[in-house]
C-alpha cells in the first residue's frame, strides 16, 4: 500500500468525551473531537510515513502478541447491535514488542475460524490460533512471523518486491495448502505452499491481466477466490481507487485468463480488501479518509449472479462506520462459519508500522440471514 495518512481518532487535550453520553451530547463531542485531531494529525503527519522495517527472516521465529478486548464497537460503550444487517461479535487490540510486527492488510482464517493468517504490506506474514470465550474473540496464541520467500528460498529484499496486499487461500487449509498473495507497486500474483510452518516458497505467477504495469502503486488491492456459486474457484481482483469515470477496474479470471469488469464507487471510498461467501456472492471491504471526516470504513454486498466479465458492479451497504467506532486503517477482510453455523466477518488494519498514532484491530461481525421473501 502506498503511504497514506490514516490514523486513529486519539482524544485531543481539553476535549473531554464522557463514557457514556447521550446521543446528542455524543455527537457533538465526536465532532469537536474529530475537529481537534484533525489539527493534531496536521502537526503530525511528520510521523505518519514511518519507514516500513526490513523483515529479513530466513525461517519463521515466535512471537508474543499481546491482545487486548474490545468489548463494544461503538467507543460510546453502547452496546447492542451494529447495524440491521451486521452484529457486533467483538474485536482485539493486537501488539507485540517488535519492530517487525503490523502492516496487515490480507487476511485469511480457517474453515471454524481457529487459525489466522495475515500478510504484511513488508514482505511478510503472521500465523497464529485465535481465543475465544463463547463467540467473543479474547485472545491470540501460538504466533509466528516470517519472510515472504522469493524463487532463491530467500527473503525478498528490494522494496518494490515488498509490498503485498491481500491473501487468499485457493485450496487445501492453513495446515497444508495453496494461497495467493497479491501485490502493488510491482504488481503481481504469487501462488505460494501453505503448511503449519508458514508459508514457503513461490510455486507460480497468475498470469497478469493486460496492462497491469501501468497501475503502478494503485494496482490489485482487492482480491479473493470463489468458495462457491456460479464462480466457484475463480480469482477475482479489484484495483484500490477509482478511475476518473468513478469506477474501480476489475478482473475476474476464467479459464486461466483474466476479463474486465468494474465495480461503481460511491462517495470517495477505496476498495481495501475483498472475500467470498460459500454461496459466492462477494464481500467489499472499503476506507475513505478526510481531513474533514477523518476516517471511515465500508462493507458492501454484491450478489454471485452478478459477478461475471464484462460487469459494472454495485452493492447494498451492510455497515458504515467512522471514528465514533472502533476502527483503525481497515485493510484485510476473512469469512468463516461459526460452530452454530452463523457467517463470520473478520477484519484486520494495517497500523503502517505506526504505533504512535495507530493500532493494528482485529474485529468480527456476524452477518445476519435475510428475511425470508
Amino acid at each position: 500500500m502506498q503511504r497514506r495518512c490514516c490514523i486513529r481518532l486519539i482524544r485531543p487535550i481539553g476535549v473531554v468525551m464522557p463514557r457514556h453520553p447521550s446521543s446528542a451530547a455524543h455527537r457533538v463531542g465526536t465532532r469537536l473531537a474529530a475537529l481537534a485531531t484533525t489539527c493534531f494529525i496536521t502537526g503530525a503527519l511528520t510521523f505518519a510515513a514511518v519507514a516500513k522495517p526490513l523483515l529479513e527472516l530466513s525461517k519463521p521465529v515466535p512471537i508474543t502478541i499481546k491482545a487486548q478486548p474490545i468489548t463494544t464497537f461503538s467507543r460510546s460503550g453502547e452496546p447492542g447491535s451494529t447495524s440491521g444487517k451486521l452484529t457486533w461479535r467483538g474485536g482485539l487490540v493486537l501488539s507485540a514488542d517488535n519492530e517487525k510486527f503490523g502492516g496487515y492488510s490480507g487476511l485469511v482464517l480457517s474453515a471454524d475460524g481457529q487459525d489466522l493468517m495475515a500478510i504484511s504490506d513488508a514482505g511478510g506474514w503472521l500465523k497464529a490460533r485465535l481465543q475465544y470465550s463463547g463467540d467473543r474473540l479474547v485472545g491470540m496464541s501460538d504466533a509466528i512471523i516470517g519472510s515472504l520467500m522469493g524463487s532463491d528460498g530467500k527473503p525478498l529484499r528490494r522494496r518494490r518486491d515488498l509490498d503485498a496486499e491481500e491473501l487468499a487461500l485457493v485450496s487445501g487449509t492453513l495446515s497444508g495448502g495453496e494461497a495467493l498473495v497479491s501485490f502493488e507497486n510491482f504488481n503481481r500474483i504469487v501462488r505460494y505452499a501453505v503448511t503449519d510452518a508458514g508459508l514457503g516458497r513461490p510455486l507460480e505467477v497468475v498470469p497478469p491481466p493486460p496492462g497491469l504495469r501501468r497501475f503502478s502503486k494503485d494496482g490489485m488491492e482487492a482480491m479473493t477466490v470463489f468458495k462457491g456459486g456460479p464462480n466457484k474457484g475463480r480469482l477475482v481482483a479489484f484495483s484500490e481507487n477509482a478511475r476518473d469515470d468513478g469506477r474501480h477496474t476489475g478482473w475476474i479470471w476464467v479459464r486461466g485468463s483474466a476479463k474486465p469488469l468494474q465495480v461503481i464507487s460511491h462517495d470517495g471510498f477505496s476498495l481495501t480488501a475483498a472475500a467470498s461467501l460459500d454461496d459466492g456472492t462477494l464481500i467489499l471491504l472499503e476506507r475513505r479518509f478526510t481531513f474533514l471526516d477523518g476516517l471511515r470504513m465500508r462493507l458492501r454486498r454484491i450478489e454471485a449472479a452478478d459477478v461475471k466479465p464484462g460487469a459494472v458492479l454495485d452493492g447494498e451497504v451492510l455497515i458504515e462506520a467512522d471514528m465514533s467506532d472502533e476502527i483503525d486503517n481497515m485493510e484485510g477482510l476473512a469469512v468463516h462459519t461459526a460452530p452454530n453455523g452463523e457467517t463470520v466477518l473478520t477484519l484486520i488494519s494495517d497500523d503502517n508500522f505506526n504505533t504512535v498514532i495507530q493500532r493494528t484491530l482485529l474485529l468480527q461481525f456476524t452477518l445476519r440471514e435475510r428475511p425470508q421473501s
